[in-house]
């Protein structure tokens, strides 16, 4: 059966919820076709969080991308944030925020959360990787405002980046024109 792609999101505080280790998460990526892998941690101090952003480094060749904290990208393969995340690096704009980052870490992914059409097309003129789209269905892990649905497929087509389908993505879900489903729990559980 043909899948979409996956980012495997490496949550710290699941991680721990479900009593799984970092090598045990590493080990249950290499079952899958995972692109990337997203470290966020919003409970451990940035030394912890550096450890273990080098720990997921050693130890795949999958590109670790982290959320959020341009003060942790210099360890990692590159950085996903938030609409508000990315204004507040400047605080000029997302423009200004990203020349930054490809000034200061030329290669490194840069990816953008994104919820409706007209984030979208401004994503398409900024100088991005990929961005994330969601919430595809409501999710018991994050409140959500803003559920996509079956619109999911027909914002992903005029983004001119790749997507990500985030927000209650299940692993077997084949969204057209999606190019990773984002799964967090969902790796783990049943």
């Amino acid at each position: 059966m043909l899948r979409n792609k996956i980012y495997a999101l490496c949550d710290y505080q699941t991680l721990q919820k479900f009593d799984i280790s970092l090598e045990k998460f590493l080990q249950i990526c290499t079952t899958h076709d995972t692109v990337y892998i997203q470290y966020r941690d919003k409970i451990n101090s940035l030394e912890i969080q550096k450890k273990n952003i080098l720990y997921l480094k050693e130890n795949t060749e999958i590109p670790i991308i982290i959320n959020d904290k341009v003060t942790l990208l210099e360890y990692a393969d590159g950085i996903h944030l938030g609409q508000e995340d990315i204004e507040s690096i400047i605080g000029d704009s997302k423009s200004t925020s990203l020349q930054f980052i490809r000034k200061k870490y030329p290669n490194k992914i840069i990816g953008l959360s994104t919820h409706n059409e007209i984030e979208i097309l401004e994503a398409n003129t900024l100088d991005l990787d990929y961005i994330g789209l969601g919430a595809y269905r409501s999710t018991n892990t994050k409140d959500v405002d803003n559920i996509i649905g079956d619109n999911m497929s027909y914002l992903a087509q005029i983004s001119k980046h790749p997507v990500g389908a985030i927000g209650g993505v299940k692993i077997d879900d084949i969204i057209p024109h999606i190019s990773f489903n984002v799964i967090a729990s969902g790796l783990f559980s049943k």
